[in-house]
């Protein structure tokens, strides 16, 4: 099949899928989670062809590799979202009107929806439980990087689904060419909804050329900053889990901002960054008071392109302000609209602060590796979206439905 005609038998399948029940739903789920740990060393063997065209020290190399941990942990999910309830049909509202007509508004699928991703070969199993435990048919465009590992995934997938009868076709992965890429975005009547996963690059890339709708998701330039009234110890600890826990995520810190009054605790602040040889970005008065207080083939002085970069690596940049105004107006200039924090113990700041910022989540005195939706209680998420419309913040199974209305009644006309 060309291109478009394997998006034509996605849209045909998205159609069929509305009759599947939640318990063939959930057996499917289930059924592949367990394939998967059967299927371990063929995926590792696959995902090992892919990393060894990658240079280890590339930031992707890490969202690309697999382990036999990793895959556990993806399988459990899998099971994770097999045990939650079904958005699809659940009652919004219900309205009774004057005339005895009654509307209802309820969740509904999507029905097709695509998601063009870059190394991460997870996302293929996150994409289709989220998309199957909603309703919807998935088109999967994954890059070269990882194409043995998302072909092997995808050939699971296919496996359990014949097995239940169910068209394969409701888990579609495209070639990893451009051309493929092209002629998602401009599915126009066969795909209703496209969610880019990956880089800043990647989400412009598709936000300027897609003639589908569009939700952004995934790039996060997040900042955190150390307000004059903040604790010394708080801040160590979130400052390091927020930058070391995993750099490859969207989640990951980029910029410390740091009150001026409060410059000299700096080095404390930075102490478990050095044990991580975190490469550290310094404006002019950082710099100074780390000098001497941090590895010196660690820390460099800032650049213009310092600030506003989503670094996905052991490295961060450092802001000094003068107060929280200036810290404020420093996340209104370079936020990607994701994650930020602020740790003080002052309540008033934290009010400013949380009442100001313009992100999906605003953190107090919290790591921003919490931004997940295994994490918020939603078991799992298909990405973070850093847009206002539809969705913002973790995006789970509510968000992956759109609603329509059910208006009954019994012979019910309009005179005017």
């Amino acid at each position: 099949m060309d291109i478009k005609e394997l998006l034509v038998q996605a849209q045909i399948a998205s159609r069929e899928l509305l009759m599947l029940d939640d318990r063939t739903v959930d057996a499917i789920l289930n059924d592949i989670a367990d394939a998967l740990i059967k299927q371990t060393d063929y995926i590792l063997t696959e995902n090992a062809r892919d990393l060894s065209r990658m240079d280890p020290d590339h930031p992707k190399y890490d969202r690309l590799k697999l382990t036999a941990d990793r895959l556990v942990g993806i399988a459990e999910d899998m099971k994770s979202v097999a045990a939650l309830p079904s958005p699809v049909g659940k009652e919004i509202c219900q309205v009774s009107r004057p005339n005895g007509m009654t509307i209802r508004k309820i969740h509904v699928p999507f029905g097709v929806i695509g998601i063009i991703y870059e190394a991460r070969p997870n996302v293929t199993f996150d994409v289709f439980s989220l998309c199957l435990k909603s309703g919807n048919a998935c088109i999967l465009k994954g890059g070269s990087d990882a194409n043995h590992s998302n072909k092997a995934l995808t050939g699971i997938i296919h496996t359990v689904l014949k097995k239940h009868q169910v068209n394969p076709a409701i888990c579609t992965l495209l070639p990893p060419g451009r051309e493929a890429t092209a002629t998602l975005l401009n599915a126009v009547g066969l795909v209703d909804l496209i969610i880019p996963r990956g880089s800043s690059d990647l989400i412009h890339y598709v936000r300027e050329h897609a003639r589908v709708p569009v939700i952004e998701t995934g790039a996060g330039i997040c900042h955190t900053y150390f307000d004059k009234e903040g604790d010394i110890n708080k801040g160590r600890e979130i400052i390091h889990n927020a930058k070391t826990r995993w750099v490859s995520v969207c989640n990951a810190l980029d910029c410390l901002i740091i009150h001026h009054e409060r410059i000299s605790d700096l080095p404390a602040l930075c102490e478990k960054l050095q044990e991580s040889q975190v490469i550290v970005y310094a404006d002019e008065a950082a710099y100074a008071i780390l000098t001497g207080n941090y590895p010196e083939e660690l820390l460099q002085q800032a650049t213009p392109e310092s600030f506003g970069t989503e670094f996905l690596d052991y490295k961060m940049s450092i802001r000094t302000v003068q107060s929280i105004d200036e810290a404020l107006d420093h996340i209104a200039a370079y936020s990607s609209r994701h994650s930020e924090c602020i740790i003080s113990e002052s309540r008033e700041a934290i009010r400013i602060f949380e009442q100001s910022v313009d992100a999906a989540c605003v953190y107090a005195n919290v790591s921003t590796a919490f931004t997940d939706g295994a994490q918020f209680g939603l078991e799992a998420e298909i990405g973070i979206s850093t847009q206002k419309l539809h969705a913002r913040g973790p995006m789970a199974l509510e968000e992956l439905n759109t609603y329509k209305y059910i208006i009954e009644g019994n012979g019910q006309i309009r005179n005017k």
